[in-house]
């Protein structure tokens, strides 16, 4: 098969012919119809993860944000056939853990050994093996094209998470999302807005800025050029209900907390990078003293997608606005490169392997 690899980090991408890869017993072989191209990714690539974070060794391939159909199952597989359309979630589980066992698979015990592109060859490619089949995988409706949904396998069900599960925001509460341009950052303000709450888009572009009101931000506030929590706090009369930092930058997150009214919720959906070595210096008296929660969301539990799939059918969500270009295979690294700073608005998909 035809596959983006790394053969030296922070390089370009080599796009050559690789070994298809086995099925295990308890997994399957997609063939991809669709990838996203994540920060995540250019963290692996540059080798800029925080301190104690993931790490790979080329030659490798990277690729976690991926829908496809099935082209072979494991002997122990029951649920899923050949034909099948399908996503797979950025972290999975195995099942069995404590943390699988009560229902939350996306912080699997086990999840360092079971993501594709980070612990093993990944979807920047024709074909992608996954593990424990049966557990993580979720139906794709006919309807809905792969491209649409390929931001689904992260960085949008982490928003959904974060915003539904975690942060439980309301209908009239403002929300400040910080990074609002980004993949990450647009699938947080969609899904805010689209539970009624009032969105606030921070971000240092304008361009990223009219992305996000155009998905239902009802103000925006260009960081480059104005306080943002002295901003956020002007707007809303006092502060946000729930402040959320999308992209993992110690600014971006003291920021966020600064903008919350007392007993607020800051939302975290963004990891750091080498430059904050997984550590964020916060205003932990003024977190004290205004009773403010602390969340995060790390991926979403493939059962949980129910909900979220009915919101799209119902046309009150449609990840595919949140995709802004598609590209082949042979254009990857070059995307890739750019989201060293944050480059691209939305989210870019690969949906041509074929390079």
């Amino acid at each position: 098969m035809r596959a983006a690899v790394i053969e030296e980090l922070n390089k370009p991408l080599v796009i050559r012919d690789v070994p298809d890869p086995e099925c295990p017993p308890d997994g399957a072989i997609l063939r991809v119809g669709a990838n996203g191209i994540c920060r995540t990714d250019w963290a692996l690539w540059a080798g800029n993860f925080w301190t104690g974070g993931p790490s790979v060794e080329p030659p490798f391939v990277l690729g976690h944000e991926f829908a496809g159909t099935v082209v072979e199952v494991g002997r122990d597989v029951r649920d899923w056939r050949e034909g099948d359309r399908v996503i797979f979630p950025m972290n999975p589980g195995e099942g069995s853990c404590e943390m699988c066992r009560s229902g939350n698979q996306q912080v699997c015990e086990h999840v360092d050994s079971l993501v594709p592109g980070v612990s093993y060859w990944g979807a920047f490619a024709e074909y992608v093996m996954v593990r424990f089949a049966d557990v993580n995988l979720v139906e794709v409706p006919e309807s809905v094209g792969f491209v649409d949904v390929a931001a689904l396998a992260c960085r949008y069900m982490t928003a959904f998470h974060g915003v539904v599960d975690q942060a439980k925001v309301r209908g009239g509460e403002w929300v400040a999302v910080y990074g609002a341009g980004g993949g990450m950052g647009l699938s947080t303000v969609e899904i805010a807005a689209a539970t009624g709450a009032n969105v606030i888009a921070i971000d240092i572009t304008d361009e990223k800025l009219e992305a996000a009101r155009a998905l239902g931000a009802v103000h925006t506030i260009n960081a480059a050029t104005d306080d943002p929590a002295e901003a956020v706090k002007t707007v809303t009369g006092g502060g946000a209900h729930v402040s959320v930092d999308s992209v993992g930058i110690a600014e971006a997150c003291r920021n966020s907390v600064l903008s919350l009214r007392t007993r607020g919720r800051h939302l975290q959906l963004g990891h750091t990078t080498a430059a904050e070595k997984g550590d964020v210096a916060l205003p932990i008296d003024v977190m004290m003293v205004k009773e403010l929660e602390i969340l995060s969301a790390f991926g979403m539990q493939g059962q949980r997608f129910g909900t979220m799939l009915n919101m799209i059918a119902a046309g009150r969500l449609n990840p595919g606005r949140i995709v802004t270009r598609t590209v082949g295979l042979h254009e990857a690294s070059g995307v890739l490169e750019s989201l060293e700073t944050y480059g691209p608005t939305g989210v870019v998909v690969i949906d041509e392997f074929q390079a």
